[in-house]
């Protein structure tokens, strides 16, 4: 997304969770009866206990153990972030929120040049970053204070202490269980009012989603390795029904039915993006179309707001500012529509993307104050985009399922401005399993082919310019491996010449390193390396047999047709000059600052005809799709994918 970190204001329905959060300050008074708050430095990551920390805040607030897990388990997978705030403010396995202290100033991902729209048959857009206000929070942003209220721990412990955190989400939730007039039973199927009320939202179908996703978490149980390196576990309970009737006393406003296309599962509300005109001849912020009648859907865009909620939904609103077509909300899941999926919104950068793809923005931020994203928000986007590729045929993989950072510039300048959000620490092989379609191995051992594929905990590579240009980013899990000349990590990285400078490992420079999911050929091997055809050039990354970084794979590739030295690499698939009517101008093919040489092979996505979308009038009659002869292939060319013309090329299967 564009623009800077945004101005949290007010949320949808503040008034009424403010209400709620004044009610569990309120039954601080009952909670010492129910045992006092568990030492934080008794059972810290010191003494390795996390798993002791839940059990200990458990038994001193009543609260099941299991549930307790289970709702940390969906906001932080039990991680702990070393101290580090989300981008709601969140600390700590249990998320805790106090985006008064952490919502400050904060880089955004991007250069600032990319124009979203990315069509040169009209100006250039590049709206006005905003600057985050942390001034007006609701109340959903704020409950670590009111766990330190309830608790007794000062604010500074719950940020910074796993232990006093996990204490402050059980006082929490045994708050929440009181005020619904619910005993502190010790079956989890009575605490679905209470989970509900944990996840802050402020209307029924929300509050359902979010309590509906604990309870999955707790029938089918979890087991995994925190971010400290700690083993965090919880026992499935398969036959567990919880008591969804308990949502009626919650006190929450009712969902409203406002056509959004979202599946059945989420909750979703319509925010929509206006369609209007302004200026001279000017309009925004998207444009009226027909798909998929018109033209195909082929891609899903995979976007983070760097910035809170309540600023973003600010921004859809502004005509003169850009769009997309969905934002998930980081704290419960919730989704807000804001463009039909018949419209085409401007989120990419490359309007011939944007004219075949739905975006989606999630809350969050690439790399500061932490690059972390909920499991709530993980699990409502999973089953978004599920539903999106099912109703209109988009395949679930990463040729189709694509990040901002993976989008390619539409001509030569533009390259050095595109976007590199989600960034390297958004994890594609959970986001995948939790699609139903886990990358896994196919073909032999010595295949042609290979997915990229570390396990992101281990995966930790070195970046820099996460706060300050320059300094290591924090050790963290990444879904991204880096690349080389050679087959040394002492040589150089590979550089992308269409971005004009030396690679760095900075966080934001995508010239020297490939994402898990992304498929290419393979061009050599050595010991521990694997080589792949990247950007032209033969590139190199460690791929040890007892911790691999990528698994062999099967498919298709091209590679230049016979008595071709080279052939050229597009950043758009348009028509032919032929093609086009005379109401419509010509566009250039132009290509990239690239080319596939002779001899290296790159692996194939789609074959598509020429296309581009006419959208220049904010009347939609003069809106025409150009459909030529010419077919593209589209390849996974470097980080970014692209496209060769079929006339160019020779398809053949991996060997």
């Amino acid at each position: 997304m564009r623009g800077s970190a945004i101005d949290p204001t007010s949320a949808p329905g503040g008034r009424r969770t403010r209400r709620a959060a004044g009610g569990m300050a309120a039954a601080a008074l009952l909670l010492p009866l129910l045992g006092a708050a568990p030492s934080p430095s008794a059972t810290g990551p010191a003494t390795g206990g996390l798993q002791r920390a839940f059990a200990s805040a458990a038994a001193a607030y009543h609260v099941p153990q299991s549930v307790l897990l289970a709702v940390s388990y969906l906001q932080s997978r039990w991680d702990t972030h070393a101290g580090a705030p989300s981008v709601t403010g969140g600390y700590g396995p249990m998320h805790l929120t106090d985006a008064r202290t952490a919502l400050t100033a904060v880089p955004h991902h991007g250069e600032g040049t990319e124009d979203a729209r990315g069509d040169s048959a009209r100006p250039a857009l590049h709206p006005e970053p905003r600057v985050p206000d942390a001034s007006a929070l609701p109340a959903r942003l704020e409950t670590l204070p009111t766990a330190a209220g309830l608790t007794g721990i000062p604010a500074a412990g719950l940020r910074t202490d796993p232990a006093a955190n996990v204490a402050g989400g059980a006082a929490l939730l045994a708050a929440a269980q009181q005020e619904l007039g619910r005993p502190l039973s010790s079956d989890p199927a009575d605490w679905y009012g209470a989970v509900a009320r944990f996840s802050g939202a402020a209307d029924t179908a929300t509050a359902a989603a979010y309590a509906n996703d604990v309870y999955d978490v707790l029938r089918t149980g979890a087991k995994r390795t925190t971010d400290d390196g700690q083993v965090v576990a919880l026992a499935a309970r398969p036959g567990l029904s919880a008591d969804t009737a308990q949502l009626k006393r919650a006190g929450l406003a009712p969902a409203a039915d406002d056509g959004t296309e979202c599946p059945a599962a989420v909750s979703c509300t319509w925010v929509p993006a206006p369609y209007e005109e302004f200026g001279d001849d000017d309009y925004g912020n998207h444009d009226l179309g027909d798909r998929p009648a018109s033209q195909s859907i082929k891609y899903i865009v995979i976007h983070d707001t760097e910035g809170a909620w309540d600023g973003v939904l600010d921004l859809i609103k502004d005509p003169t500012y850009v769009s997309w077509n969905y934002t998930i909300r980081s704290t419960d899941g919730l989704i807000a529509q804001h463009v039909k999926a018949k419209d085409v919104a401007w989120h990419a950068g490359n309007w011939y993307v944007n004219a075949k793809s739905i975006g989606i923005e999630h809350e969050g931020f690439l790399a500061a104050p932490d690059a972390w994203y909920t499991e709530a928000m993980y699990r409502s986007s999973a089953r978004l985009v599920r539903y999106l590729a099912a109703r209109y045929g988009i395949p679930l993989d990463r040729q189709h399922l694509l990040g901002h950072d993976n989008v390619p510039g539409p001509t030569a300048a533009t390259v050095p401005g595109m976007h590199t959000d989600p960034g390297p620490y958004w994890d594609w092989r959970h986001y995948f399993e939790l699609l139903g379609h886990p990358f896994r191995r196919a073909g032999g051992a010595k295949g042609g082919l290979v997915t990229i594929l570390p396990d992101y905990a281990r995966n930790q590579p070195v970046y820099t310019g996460c706060t300050t240009a320059g300094e290591p980013c924090a050790a963290h899990g990444s879904s991204e491996v880096r690349l080389y000349s050679d087959h040394d990590e002492d040589s150089a990285l590979i550089k992308d010449i269409g971005l004009g400078t030396a690679p760095t490992t900075g966080v934001n420079d995508v010239s020297s390193r490939v994402s898990t999911g992304q498929q290419y050929a393979v061009a050599d091997r050595w010991g521990g390396w694997t080589a792949i055809w990247y950007l032209g050039q033969k590139a190199w990354f460690r791929n040890p047999g007892g911790q691999p970084t990528a698994v062999a794979a099967s498919g298709r590739v091209i590679t230049p047709r016979a008595g071709l030295t080279s052939i050229p690499v597009y950043g758009r698939a348009y028509p032919e000059r032929a093609a086009y009517p005379a109401e419509v101008p010509a566009q250039a093919v132009s290509p990239l600052p690239y080319t596939v040489p002779a001899g290296q092979r790159y692996v194939v996505g789609d074959e598509l005809p020429g296309e581009y979308y006419y959208a220049v009038t904010f009347t939609a009659d003069s809106h025409r799709v150009v459909t030529g002869a010419d077919l593209y292939y589209q390849i996974q060319y470097g980080h970014r994918v692209a496209y060769v013309r079929a006339a160019d090329v020779e398809v053949r299967p991996s060997v």
